[in-house]
């Protein structure tokens, strides 16, 4: 009897072993890929802000449709950060602590990534795909990974086109902060190359330009803007030299967003060029397809926008990354699977990432505002 007890208990034993080794298992495929993200969903940036969760968001409900990444669903945890900088450097913090974050994701611009990106590095956590092109973002780091072209690539392309038409004199609006004092470097260096200087003209984040101001600007006598500040400010200046019966081309970083800059703009952003960093949203491409559907199925009615599209490519490359990951839900395995990602089409846009390689993208096309208020290559 106690021979048989003895074996009883063994098998036993090894019965529920095993079936807490199933449903240990059956727990790990029911884990989330959480997706930290700090953007403006209030302030003057808000319509962007939303846009590229929208974005993003409606990738992953797709996927998650499908069963998820390795059976576990992707979760967006989206924070407001107000289009603060300290608030985003803050919410990074919170997003650091949730269970089961494998990654950062979608920043609203380099000042909103500047206290973020530390923080990630010292986590060791993949910071992804920030909505910028500036410096501060590309430099190097062993996990800040971006999707875009830079916004050096940007200002080449469009500071070629103005000045390949004989126009000489070159303001550039920016912001009076550390991003944006880069920014204007950039096109200095630019256009001191060709024998040229621009003018800077500066302007406090979220801050009003009212008269005084604008007189000032006109009173550089630009023969081209160049806008590297949001679509609230550069629609302002839009609308205001329409008022006064002037007409300056106008052209703008993707950094804009051209959607944003077209609804605020009106009328009078007519004749404006803006850079894009993805193709053209009514362009015909399996990803535009894929990612409008996706759109239309999350409940977003308005016809999907270049920041739509952006956001909702960056997801479907991390969730690449994640189907490669050699440690479902590790942080540091999703991170090795970017960073090993290699050349990735996405159905029709392709990135590149590698060991020396983080940034996807050198793609840049300029499109023009037209009357009708449409983006057209």
């Amino acid at each position: 009897m106690k021979i048989r007890h003895f074996k009883h208990t063994s098998g036993l034993a090894a019965l529920l072993c095993a079936l807490g080794g199933l449903l240990h298992g059956a727990a790990q495929a029911q884990a989330t890929w959480v997706v930290g993200q700090s953007a403006p969903l209030s302030g003057n940036n808000a319509v962007f802000g939303k846009d590229i969760r929208d974005g993003a968001q409606a990738w992953f409900k797709l996927v998650n449709s499908r069963g998820g990444i390795h059976g576990s669903p992707v979760e967006l945890l989206t924070l407001d950060d107000q289009n603060q900088r300290k608030i985003a450097g803050e919410n990074t913090a919170k997003l650091l602590q949730t269970k089961g974050l494998v990654a950062l994701f979608g920043y609203g611009s380099a000042t909103l990534s500047l206290d973020a990106m530390p923080q990630a590095e010292k986590a060791g956590v993949l910071f992804f795909a920030p909505f910028s092109g500036a410096n501060p973002v590309r430099k190097p780091s062993p996990v800040v990974y971006t999707l875009r072209a830079s916004y050096g690539d940007e200002l080449e392309k469009m500071l070629a086109f103005w000045t390949g038409l004989g126009l000489k004199q070159v303001v550039v609006v920016h912001y009076d902060d550390e991003v944006g004092v880069q920014n204007l470097s950039v096109v200095t260096e630019y256009l001191v190359r060709q024998g040229k200087t621009p003018k800077a003209f500066a302007l406090q984040r979220n801050a009003t330009i009212d008269a005084a101001k604008m007189n000032a600007l006109v009173a550089l006598q630009p023969e081209v803007i160049i806008n590297t500040v949001l679509s609230g400010p550069a629609a302002e200046i839009s609308k205001q030299l329409s008022a006064r019966g002037l007409y300056v081309p106008m052209s703008s970083l993707s950094f804009v967003g051209a959607q944003q800059y077209i609804d605020a703009a009106g009328a009078a952003g007519a004749g404006a060029s803006i850079s894009q960093v993805v193709p053209n949203a009514a362009a015909s491409l399996p990803v535009i397809r894929e990612c409008g559907k996706a759109l239309q199925d999350s409940g977003i009615t308005a016809p999907m926008n270049s920041t739509h599209l952006e956001a909702c490519i960056a997801a479907k490359v991390l969730t690449e990354a994640m189907r490669r990951s050699k440690k479902p839900g590790e942080p540091k395995a999703l991170l090795a699977a970017l960073r090993n990602l290699g050349s990735y089409d996405v159905g029709g846009y392709t990135v590149h990432y590698g060991p020396e390689q983080n940034h996807g993208s050198k793609f840049v096309e300029l499109a023009m505002v037209t009357r009708d208020g449409r983006l057209r290559n």
